[in-house]
C-alpha cells in the first residue's frame, strides 16, 4: 500500500481555529469532509516548508509555525496516510484566506460544539481531540 507523507496546519487565531471542507471527490471517504488544510512534503523538502508552501497555495495567506503538535498514522482503503500536524497563527493576523483548492471554511472553538460536529475526515480525527483536551486544560 502506497504510504504518503503530508503536513497540516491547525492555524489558530483569537482562540478559534481554521477548519475547511474538501470538495466532492471519488474517494467517497473523504468527499465533502472537513479537514486541516496542508499537502504532501515533495521529496527533499522540510516538513516545515512544505507547511508553508502549502497554506500559501491553498489559503493565499502565510503562516507562522509554532509547535510541532502531533503525526498521525492512518490507513485509508487504497493508501497510508502520515500526516504531521503544526499549530500555526497568520503570519499577518486579519488577512482573510482565499480558497483555491477547498469548497468552504469556517473558523471554530475547539470547546465548542460546533468544532467536534463538523463531519471530519478520519485521519483529522485525533487532532481534533486532541485541540479539544488542551481547550478543556486537559
Amino acid at each position: 500500500m502506497k504510504l504518503i507523507e503530508v503536513v497540516a496546519a491547525v492555524i489558530e487565531s483569537e482562540g478559534r481555529i481554521l477548519c475547511v471542507r474538501r470538495g466532492a471527490n471519488a474517494r467517497a471517504y473523504i468527499s465533502g469532509k472537513w479537514e486541516f488544510p496542508g499537502g504532501k512534503v515533495e521529496q527533499g523538502e522540510q516538513q516545515g516548508a512544505a507547511l508553508v508552501r502549502e497554506i500559501e497555495e491553498e489559503l493565499q495567506v502565510a503562516v507562522r509555525l509554532l509547535e510541532r503538535l502531533m503525526t498521525v498514522e492512518h490507513v485509508y482503503p487504497d493508501f497510508e496516510l502520515r500526516m504531521h500536524a503544526y499549530l500555526c497563527s497568520l503570519a499577518e493576523p486579519g488577512r482573510e484566506v482565499v480558497l483555491t483548492e477547498h469548497v468552504d471554511f469556517r473558523w471554530a472553538d475547539p470547546s465548542g460544539p460546533a468544532f467536534v460536529e463538523l463531519d471530519w475526515a478520519a485521519a483529522d480525527v485525533p487532532i481534533v481531540d486532541l485541540l479539544r483536551r488542551r481547550a478543556r486544560g486537559a
